[in-house]
């Protein structure tokens, strides 16, 4: 009689030869720091010495300097700038915000805008989507921010279609030319885990100050998931639809028209529904570099500690990116209606006839009634003083404020700041020997090979003690919301009920912006380490625990079946079943907290830090495009480490569950 089997692969089990080379670097990199704490250390193993430090930023600006001026790269792109890229920005303002620049064509009311996202709400979605795109832009204007929404917006349909057909083209060329896509990956990798601030200092320097350097970080910036998932898609087209376009007779251009991209539709659009949200994030996050909108605004509000007013913008902000998320996600989903032969023309195009008729009907009646065109100061419904009022108020509150400073004193003075000392007053060559055997220990011999590569990079770039407050802010971060992420999971991956609400809030709180996780820890915390710990835990708990409740959920059945037929209790199920066959899907999660944390630590430099994010912002200021990039990379570095370490465990995990 066949019986099922509970035991899992255990796929952490290592080899003898793999136990020597973890001991040998756990054994020298101890031998380098009692060799500090005895005084007997050379300072040069200490820390890289400065004369051995290559001048690397300063070679980077001659190079940047001769390609930008020799070359005169600066005269294409600033062409581009003041030509067609300006005039397409123009365009856009001119329309949403009303700038007074040729072709004058704008403002369009607001109303008019308003009823045209209800139409397109119900046409990808019914009617929740549809009150949902009529309820944001309703809010945005009756709350006096439709000027500024509108300035964020004015760029983001500029640079939304320029970063979804730019990476549409180099999508169709990577899944057609093997070198291409080889040549392509390792960029991609690069440009997903660097530092914001490393595309706003190139985009100014190359591109003038405001909306077209903004234009032009956003879409660099959006690009590389339209890639990554126009190839995926394209190499999912099934043999038997290629054959059937092959017999039909199509040529090439008609196989990729007619054929590849119809069949790999669902990929592309979720690829657009990427863009769309990380360009929402990045115009926000340009507010750095002077574009105007909800971000600068936001910024300005927070740098004054104008809590209200920064709540009112975070909430028109937080409605924005909601709206595009759940249209452009519905858009995925929504398949194409087809029509019979014969169909009357406006019936085959009944909602695009109906938003351009309520589009024009309520641009005449803004005409007639002001009030639909433009809400003035004295007429919108802001409560940004009354709100700020009551958060101080309730700040204030005994129970609070004493909560609040017993944790800021509790996690500064006991955990946070012993932590970064220690790791600051760990050797440069102990610290590498550290991180490439936890690298070698999770992902095996490639990603520790990398781990040294990447660190001692790191080291000879003069920025390590930066380089190690950035990575104490991130583990710091990670492993509290490790703390806090995985149990919430597993208590609501016990209930279907649960399970879902908690999955829709998750997946909401990733459409967010990034900077509107700093508000909360500002309110509670003020500026200080604790607060940026805050904002990134913040930040970083929403994939753990949406992939702990993915990975708990997707268990099959039938093993914790045989687990209950055991007699196992709920606690020896859950160690012994669940977790093991759910720990590749949450290694994704735990690999996406991380990488956030790295994101979203650069952030937090507006609070105030000492790491690499705030020496970032600082180039800002000036022309420092080589220390940008030497900053940048050390971020990227660090992210790719780990990223490629847990990548290596969740495959051979898999691989040793027969899940792969």
């Amino acid at each position: 009689m066949a019986t099922l089997s509970t035991e899992v692969p255990d796929a952490s089990a290592k080899p003898s030869g793999q136990l020597r080379v973890l001991t040998t670097l756990l054994a020298a990199a101890a031998a380098l720091i009692l060799a500090k704490a005895f005084g007997v250390l050379p300072e040069w193993l200490n820390r890289i010495p400065e004369w051995a430090i290559p001048p690397t930023a300063q070679v980077l600006d001659v190079i940047f300097d001769f390609v930008q001026n020799d070359l005169g790269l600066i005269y294409v792109t600033r062409f581009i700038a003041e030509g067609p890229l300006e005039f397409l920005l123009d365009t856009s303002a001119n329309l949403l915000e009303g700038k007074r620049r040729w072709p004058f064509l704008g403002p369009i009311p607001w109303s008019a805008i308003a009823a045209v996202a209800a139409v397109v709400g119900y046409a990808v979605g019914g009617w929740r989507l549809a009150a949902l795109g009529a309820g944001t832009f309703i809010w945005t204007a009756l709350i006096g921010q439709w000027k500024i929404a509108m300035q964020t917006m004015s760029v983001i349909v500029v640079a939304a279609p320029l970063a979804f057909l730019l990476g549409l083209t180099l999508g169709v060329a990577a899944w057609k030319y093997g070198w291409f896509e080889r040549m392509l990956k390792p960029v991609l990798s690069v440009l997903q885990t660097l530092p914001f601030f490393t595309y706003l200092l190139p985009a100014v320097i190359f591109f003038k100050v405001g909306p077209t350097a903004g234009a032009v970080a956003t879409i660099t910036f959006a690009i590389p998931p339209m890639i990554l998932m126009t190839t995926l898609g394209l190499k999912k087209v099934s043999p038997e639809v290629i054959e059937a376009g092959q017999m039909s007779g199509c040529t090439r251009w008609q196989m990729l028209r007619h054929v590849y991209l119809p069949a790999a539709r669902t990929e592309i659009l979720v690829g657009v529904n990427q863009v769309i949200m990380l360009c929402l994030a990045m115009v926000v996050l340009t507010a750095f570099i002077g574009m105007p909108g909800l971000g600068a605004k936001l910024l300005a509000m927070m740098g004054s500690f104008k809590l209200g007013r920064s709540f009112e913008i975070g909430v028109t902000i937080v409605l924005l990116a909601v709206t595009l998320d759940r249209m452009s996600k519905a858009w995925v989903v929504k398949q194409p209606v087809h029509f019979d032969r014969g169909t009357p023309w406006w019936k085959r195009h009944q909602m695009p006839l109906i938003a351009l008729a309520l589009f024009a009907g309520f641009t005449l009646l803004a005409q007639l009634f002001p009030i639909l065109a433009e809400i003035g100061r004295k007429q919108h419904l802001s409560q940004g003083k009354e709100i700020d009022v009551v958060i101080k108020s309730v700040l204030a509150l005994d129970a609070i404020k004493g909560t609040t400073e017993w944790l800021r004193w509790f996690l500064n003075v006991k955990v946070l700041i012993p932590f970064r000392n220690t790791l600051l007053a760990i050797p440069t060559p102990a610290f590498i020997l550290l991180v490439v055997a936890f690298a070698y220990w999770v992902g095996g011999r490639k990603p520790g090979i990398y781990a040294a590569v990447f660190f001692t990079i790191v080291a000879f770039s003069g920025w390590w003690d930066r380089s190690v407050i950035t990575l104490y802010t991130v583990i710091s971060a990670v492993a509290l919301a490790t703390l806090i992420g995985i149990p919430l999971g597993v208590i609501a991956a016990r209930s279907e009920h649960w399970s879902k609400s908690i999955l829709l809030a998750c997946d909401t709180a990733q459409t967010f912006p990034s900077f509107i996780y700093l508000i909360p820890a500002i309110m509670l915390f003020g500026v200080n380490d604790v607060a940026v710990v805050f904002s990134i835990l913040i930040f970083a708990a929403v994939p753990l625990i949406r992939y702990t409740i993915i990975g708990l959920s997707t268990v099959p059945p039938e093993m914790t079946e045989a687990a209950d037929m055991s007699g196992s209790t709920r606690r020896q199920k859950l160690m012994s079943v669940q977790f093991p066959l759910a720990l590749p899907t949450m290694a994704v999660g735990f690999n996406q907290a991380i990488m956030f944390a790295f994101f979203m630590v650069i952030i937090a430099a507006f609070i105030g830090t000492q790491d690499l994010g705030q020496e970032l912002q600082r180039t800002l200021a000036g022309t420092e495009l080589g220390k940008n990039f030497v900053l940048g990379m050390n971020v990227s570095l660090m992210a790719l480490t780990f990223d490629m370490a847990i990548s290596s465990w969740t495959q051979k995990r898999k691989r040793a569950l027969g899940l792969d």
